[in-house]
């Protein structure tokens, strides 16, 4: 079982390395964007993490006197544009192939378990607000871009509601927890038990989730 001495010695190897750091970010929220099971925020709060680590080098001693650090601004604006990038990237493939994809097996994979009545209301309802939307629901992200651009959305409205959904949740999160970080840490540590079982119970029902999708979709096929 590792120490939480441990965990930072390790987080704070990348603490001094921006560049490296910049990259992993340009990887992840591209991934993201297509659909990896992993959310945008955990990218988001560990870059944080570390910024605020690199902001504290009392704390988190760095490996040589004047090592660079991560600029949490910086980081702000490599993820709004690796997840802008991202997303238009997906809705051109909606809007190039969308008639193809309606045709192949993969977009019923895309599109399973309900989500496109699901995109289908939100955008019927919501409008091109339904851009906005789609960037604060995991696993409905990548399907609603992609039907975005399958609809034929206007791409300038696209890329605006994108947008302003990156600017509203991204630099938030980094620069509050990146300013904020030792008191976020501090409250962290002190419920650290009722934080491990959140999370461990969290991850159990997206477990339980995708297996039940699973099953259910076997036994209906």
């Amino acid at each position: 079982m590792y120490s939480e001495e441990a965990i930072f010695s390790y987080l704070s190897n990348y603490a001094y390395q921006p560049l490296m750091t910049y990259a992993i970010i340009i990887v992840m929220m591209v991934l993201s964007a297509f659909g990896l099971p992993i959310p945008e925020e955990v990218t988001i709060i560990t870059v944080a993490v570390l910024s605020h680590m690199g902001a504290n080098p009392d704390l988190f001693p760095p490996p040589y006197p004047g090592a660079p650090t991560i600029n949490p601004w910086i980081a702000s604006l490599v993820c709004v544009a690796a997840v802008l990038f991202s997303d238009i990237v997906v809705y051109s493939i909606g809007h190039r192939s969308g008639k193809m994809l309606e045709k192949s097996p993969r977009f019923e994979k895309i599109f399973k378990n309900g989500k496109m009545n699901k995109i289908q209301n939100i955008t019927h309802r919501y409008g091109v607000w339904a851009v906005f939307f789609f960037r604060f629901m995991p696993g409905v992200r990548f399907p609603g871009h992609l039907f975005c651009g399958m609809m034929d959305l206007k791409l300038w409205k696209f890329i605006l509601m994108d947008l302003f959904a990156a600017l509203v949740s991204i630099p938030t999160q980094l620069v509050l927890v990146s300013v904020y970080g030792r008191d976020i840490l501090a409250t962290l540590y002190r419920f650290k038990v009722f934080v491990i079982w959140g999370v461990g119970l969290f991850l159990l029902f997206m477990i339980t989730k995708k297996v039940w999708a699973w099953w259910f979709s076997r036994a209906t096929a």
